[in-house]
């Protein structure tokens, strides 16, 4: 299902945005839910590098020039 949404963003994104907005996502989606299920402990560090992949995804996504097919 992943690669029908990322796909679907394909259709209005660069191949290039849309690869780094995914990646950056699963690794936020699984930090976040391997501190949920598993209750791994997130220290400063780890909060200050998911913040670094958020502000860098919205910094790309923000900046880039709109891509029609």
């Amino acid at each position: 299902m992943t690669f029908y949404f990322l796909s679907q963003a394909m259709k209005t994104l660069p191949v290039g945005i849309a690869h780094v907005s995914w990646a950056g996502l699963a690794i936020i989606a699984v930090t976040l839910i391997s501190s949920a299920f598993y209750h791994q402990h997130l220290d400063s560090k780890i909060w200050l590098g998911i913040r670094f992949i958020s502000i860098g995804i919205a910094i790309i996504n923000l900046s880039s020039v709109p891509h029609t097919h």
